[in-house]
């Protein structure tokens, strides 16, 4: 049986209805960041077929979280092929802040993310990139440094054309337990033992990443402490 968590203070809410709400988010890469229908649409600025994996971006949130948190939006996919994804608990690996000016410059190529000069974990919700991904769909938990991959389960959100958007999305991150939910169904549910992959991350910030040529809609932010049900 699974452990449940309830939502306490919220910490943050963001309707993500105007770019007058994402003004200090922070972008990594080149990207299209537009207002439609009260939503916040993300799309690659530079040509997939032209530029490969340098058209893939992070749009960061710019507030530091804490641990033991509920993560909650919107979600509507609007064009793929492609792959979209959540950074979480992101810091530097000797816990500066994700911005800190010594940190490696990040530009949304993905090596940066896994292996380069932060931590994080990172969920792949919706992975129709490529033909294996759509022919077989899981939802993806990796931790970083390094590109481990910790927990999968099976992805419930189909193609574009049979979507009946927008999907709500949950992530609960409760110290070393990390859940996942798509419309209330529980779809990953791991702890971390904080010595396989290394130490359990905890605070830090939260970032959208799209690998093109996905466009997608993001709407109805909130962040809350994460209450432990006894």
């Amino acid at each position: 049986m699974s452990t449940h968590f309830s939502k306490g203070k919220c910490l943050y809410e963001n309707p993500l209805s105007s770019l007058d709400y994402v003004n200090d988010w922070v972008l990594e890469g080149k990207a299209n960041v537009t207002i439609m229908d009260n939503s916040l649409q993300l799309e690659n600025r530079l040509e997939a077929d032209k530029y490969g994996d340098k058209a893939h971006f992070v749009f960061w949130c710019p507030v530091q979280f804490p641990d033991e948190i509920i993560i909650e939006w919107e979600f509507s996919p609007l064009r793929e092929p492609g792959l979209c994804m959540l950074f979480f608990s992101a810091a530097g690996r000797d816990g500066e802040d994700l911005f800190d000016d010594s940190l490696p410059k990040r530009t949304g190529m993905y090596p940066e993310y896994h292996s380069g000069g932060i931590d994080a974990y990172h969920l792949s919700y919706f992975r129709h990139k490529h033909r294996e991904e759509r022919a077989f769909r899981t939802c993806n938990l990796r931790k970083s440094f390094g590109f481990h991959l910790v927990a999968s389960g099976a992805d419930p959100l189909p193609p574009v054309e049979d979507a009946i958007s927008p999907y709500y999305m949950k992530l609960v991150k409760y110290h070393n337990h990390i859940q996942f939910y798509i419309n209330e169904l529980l779809v990953l549910d791991w702890q971390d033992d904080g010595k396989t992959y290394g130490k359990v991350h905890k605070d830090g910030k939260i970032g959208f990443r799209q690998m093109a040529p996905m466009k997608a809609a993001y709407s109805n932010l909130k962040i809350y402490e994460a209450i432990k049900e006894q």
